[in-house]
């Protein structure tokens, strides 16, 4: 039923960089830990010079810390990252260089990329990092000259192929979108899309207007909406019986608030990043399960801006990001990491998990290519005109 749809992820090799896709006609204006330690938790010897460093960084690392202190530590990045995901990130990150102080703005996935290009148009671009899982978004503004600084960040060949995700792009974490549902509201849970399907159909009075899912205008929601019809070639088919019953929001935290409250009674397509801290926080009356018809799996695209006020800081934030202690953290917050040595404890949630409950068969992988304008354009028409309004 898929086509080919799931990363390898076999033991980590040097790096490999996917392409990424643009979202055309959408709307889209013109357009990680580093000092993490080895497998085993101990730190290995720095390289001379590096106290503290994993033996594989660079001889002269010591200067990028140097230069971070120099710039006072300070860090802006703009997000589309709620601050729950980032609060393990940012306390270990400061608990490692204590000088640092960092600045995530939550905004919604189109507006990390609209605000950092109307900024730098008129001279003034604040933001040292862009952290989003639109990947569209991503391919829109990264596919672009100077839209990125150049970095070779020493992590990068202790981790996996897909790790890179396009020049100066790496994946902060891989997070599957599955679908959310009010326990008290829906007594049998939807494993599927095509088994919610058969749900709604089955009652269409009581789910009108009662499920959510993402507004396909906007570059994450056409993302995994389009990346999940590409991938599972029945996906119309239960796409048709829900969409009419549907209404679309903006946010995943949107959705999971509309959900917790009863207004919706599920949602499809919910990002795990909202998904799995909700059902923690709400002690189950919010679950989230992984279609078995297909999960789609985006990567967290993380990069430093091309003109970075803060060049060194945001240098060691991507390396620690992207290193054990960092990967760590990002499972902590609710994110999933993919580093083979992360601790997967209960609450943590990593790649390998995903493949686990979903079968590599049935990862579904947003494509990483330009999608043509008329695509574009057809796609969001025929969604769009099934949708209830």
């Amino acid at each position: 039923m898929f086509r080919t749809a799931s990363f390898n992820s076999g033991s980590p090799t040097r790096r490999s960089v996917l392409g990424l896709g643009a979202l055309g006609a959408v709307g889209l204006a013109a357009a990680l830990a580093g000092c993490g330690s080895p497998a085993g938790g101990q730190a290995a010897p720095g390289a001379a010079g590096n106290a503290g460093t994993p033996s594989y960084y660079p001889a002269d690392y010591s200067k990028i810390i140097d230069a971070s202190k120099a710039e006072g530590g300070a860090l802006s990045i703009y997000s589309n990252t709620d601050q729950e995901n980032w609060a393990p990130i940012l306390r270990d990150f400061k608990a490692k260089y204590p000088w640092t102080k960092v600045s995530a703005d939550n905004l919604d996935s189109d507006e990390v990329f609209q605000r950092q290009l109307s900024e730098t148009a008129t001279g003034k671009a604040p933001a040292d990092m862009l952290v989003s899982n639109a990947v569209q978004a991503w391919a829109s503004y990264a596919s672009k000259p100077d839209s990125l600084m150049a970095y070779d960040s020493p992590e990068t060949k202790e981790l996996p192929d897909f790790a890179q995700l396009m020049p100066n792009v790496w994946a902060m974490s891989l997070d599957p979108v599955g679908i959310a549902y009010n326990s008290a509201l829906m007594k049998e849970a939807p494993t599927s899309i095509a088994d919610l399907a058969k749900t709604v159909s089955a009652d269409s009075g009581k789910y009108k207007n009662k499920i959510t899912t993402r507004d396909v205008k906007g570059a994450w929601g056409f993302s995994v909406s389009h990346a999940f019809t590409e991938g599972n070639t029945k996906a119309w088919s239960g796409l048709d019986e829900i969409l009419p019953s549907a209404r679309p929001e903006t946010s995943s935290g949107t959705q999971k608030e509309k959900i917790l409250s009863g207004e919706y009674l599920a949602g499809f397509f919910i990002s795990s990043a909202v998904g799995y801290p909700a059902e923690k926080a709400s002690g189950g009356l919010i679950k989230f399960v992984l279609p078995k018809d297909g999960t789609v799996v985006l990567g967290r695209g993380i990069g430093i801006t091309p003109k970075a006020p803060h060049p060194a800081t945001a240098k060691l934030f991507l390396d620690f990001v992207l290193s054990e202690a960092g990967q760590n953290a990002v499972a902590e917050g609710g994110l999933s990491s993919y580093r083979d040595n992360v601790q997967l404890t209960e609450g943590r949630h990593t790649y390998q998990e995903v493949e686990k409950l979903a079968g590599k068969d049935g990862i579904i992988r947003v494509p990483y290519k330009v999608v043509p304008d008329a695509e574009v354009s057809a796609f969001v028409s025929q969604w769009n005109a099934n949708l209830g309004k």
